[in-house]
């Protein structure tokens, strides 16, 4: 199971998988059950992980930046 996958949440190339994915799955109703679409999905997922991994350590060095002006304004006082 993926995450959301609405567009406005994803890179272009994110995006574009997605789209390929639900291509893949409206075109073989059945087949997609046997695997048919199993090589756009692993790439799909692979995309995700990344966006997920840049997302947390953007997360990551802005809650530092909010914790040193913290300490930085505690210290001052």
């Amino acid at each position: 199971m993926h995450t959301d996958l609405s567009p406005h949440l994803h890179t272009s190339e994110c995006n574009s998988l997605i789209e390929q994915l639900n291509n893949c799955h409206s075109e073989n109703k059945f087949a997609k059950f046997l695997g048919v679409c199993n090589d756009i999905d692993s790439l799909l997922v692979k995309c995700l992980k990344s966006e997920r991994q840049a997302r947390a350590a953007a997360n990551r060095a802005k809650a530092a930046d909010r914790q040193a002006r913290l300490r930085e304004r505690l210290l001052s006082q």
